[in-house]
C-alpha cells in the first residue's frame, strides 16, 4: 500500500521486454520490496547501487503507460508504506484503474492547473474534491466532468514529481479512490 506522495525521482535506463530498470536518487528498495513507480506497484527484483531492475509482466505493459516510457525518462517513486507510518496523502494500492491523458496544462498563479481525460466508464469514480493519483501522485480532483477532471498542481509538487516534464497528450496512470470503488461494488451487488 501507497500514500501517494512521491519520495524520489527517478530515471529510466533501460525498457523492454520484460524489465524495466530505474536509477533511483535517495531511495534504496531491497530485493522484494514493492515501489511505486508512476504509480504502478512494481517489485525491485534487483538493485545494484543506484540501479533498480523491476520485472514486468505483460499485463503491466498493456494496462499502464509504463510502456511510453523510454530511457531518460523520469518516473514518480514511492516505497510501500510500512505499518506506523503517517499516511499524508490517500490510500492508493498501486493497481492501475486506468490510462489517462493530459488535455491541457494552464497557469494559474503559481499553481499549473491540469486537465486529465480518462475512459468515461470511470466517470462514477472521480469525485469532486475527492482523491486521485496520477502517476502515483495524491491529487484532489475539481470541475469534474464526464470522462475528465481538473487538478491544481502547486509549486512544490511540481518541482518534485515528474510533473515538470509533462505535455498535453502525455499519458498518465490514473488509480481512482479505494474508498470509492469498494462503494460502487457494493452498490452493483
Amino acid at each position: 500500500m501507497f500514500t501517494g506522495i512521491v519520495r524520489d525521482v527517478g530515471r529510466v535506463v533501460e525498457r523492454g521486454g520484460d524489465r524495466l530498470v530505474v536509477e533511483v536518487g535517495k531511495l534504496a528498495p531491497s530485493p522484494g520490496e514493492s515501489v511505486a513507480v508512476n504509480g504502478a506497484c512494481l517489485t525491485a527484483a534487483e538493485v545494484r547501487g543506484k540501479y533498480v531492475r523491476f520485472d514486468i509482466s505483460r499485463e503491466t505493459w498493456e494496462r499502464t503507460a509504463l510502456s511510453d516510457l523510454r530511457p531518460g525518462d523520469s518516473v514518480n517513486l514511492e516505497p510501500a508504506l510500512k505499518l506506523g507510518e503517517s499516511l499524508g496523502g490517500h490510500l492508493v494500492l498501486g493497481h492501475v484503474d486506468a490510462v489517462g491523458r493530459i488535455g491541457a496544462i494552464t497557469q494559474h498563479g503559481a499553481d499549473r492547473i491540469f486537465r486529465i481525460g480518462f475512459p468515461r466508464e470511470f466517470s462514477p469514480l472521480v469525485v469532486e474534491k475527492g482523491a486521485v493519483a496520477v502517476d502515483g501522485i495524491s491529487l484532489t480532483p475539481f470541475d469534474v466532468g464526464d470522462g475528465y477532471f481538473h487538478v491544481a498542481i502547486v509549486p512544490y509538487t511540481f518541482a518534485h514529481t515528474n510533473l515538470k516534464r509533462r505535455r498535453a497528450g502525455d499519458r498518465v496512470n490514473l488509480e481512482f479512490d479505494i474508498i470509492g470503488k469498494y462503494v460502487r461494488g457494493w452498490r452493483g451487488r
